[in-house]
């Protein structure tokens, strides 16, 4: 079956972190196609005469449909890091999606526990109005981890801070695996993401779990789920690759 990919250009983009651009693409013609929270497009480029395909998350809510955002980490020499950390403005790229299952689905579990490593966290900021209506018709808590090397790139704070302030029942954890500050705040932690995982008394007959970013870091923590006796079905998988 053929790929339908549609023209979109960039309509701004701004470097959120040292190492993280987050850019925002609206379609040359027409309107964008709805989306779920959690899934991500493809983005389709030529080089050298060959075509390659790149995914990503995408990290606005559905119900801002003026543009599609993404957040895309630097890779050294990577094809797509290159192109869109020097990307102009209404540069025009060929896109298909959405496309992808790493969604809320229609379920009521006692916790959902959403893990992340760096720009792993995008689907997670997409669901947040989702969440919240979630968090005020059910019986629900939200646990969120978010693992980076240090302050420096944490993403999102001001969003998941002002959130978890907002929701009594919505927690919030940065985990730093390099450099803990001096004065940590509330919400960071010194460690890897599977520390702060494995200390939230994991229940798999209540908790569902959504794992997304450095492929390592999913296999570790699904290994540990299994563990603690979680059903497949309970525990979402999406691995992002460096290969950009």
């Amino acid at each position: 079956m053929a790929i339908i990919t549609r023209k979109f250009s960039l309509k701004w983009s701004k470097k959120i972190t040292p190492r993280v651009m987050h850019l925002a693409f609206a379609p040359v013609e027409g309107v964008i196609n709805p989306f779920i929270a959690g899934q991500f497009i493809t983005f389709h480029i030529t080089h050298d005469g060959k075509k390659y395909h790149r995914s990503y998350s995408i990290a606005n809510s559905p119900t801002q449909l003026d543009a599609l955002e993404i957040s895309a980490a630097y890779v050294a020499k990577g094809l797509a890091s290159e192109l869109f950390f020097n990307m102009q403005p209404e540069t025009e790229v060929e896109i298909s999606g959405p496309h992808g299952l790493f969604t809320l689905k229609e379920e009521q579990p006692k916790r959902y526990i959403l893990v992340a490593t760096g720009t792993g966290v995008t689907p997670y900021r997409s669901m947040l109005p989702s969440l919240q209506k979630k968090l005020e018709q059910e019986d629900l808590k939200v646990e969120l981890i978010l693992g980076v090397r240090d302050r420096t790139e944490l993403l999102f704070e001001k969003e998941f801070t002002e959130f978890a302030n907002n929701n009594p029942n919505f927690n919030f954890t940065a985990c730093y695996s390099r450099h803990q500050p001096e004065s940590p705040k509330p919400f960071e932690m010194a460690g890897r993401t599977l520390v702060a995982l494995a200390a939230l008394h994991l229940n798999p007959n209540e908790d569902i779990v959504y794992l997304c970013g450095n492929p390592s870091m999913i296999d570790d923590a699904f290994a540990l789920l299994v563990a603690k006796g979680f059903d497949r079905k309970h525990v979402r998988r999406e691995k992002y690759s460096f290969s950009h």
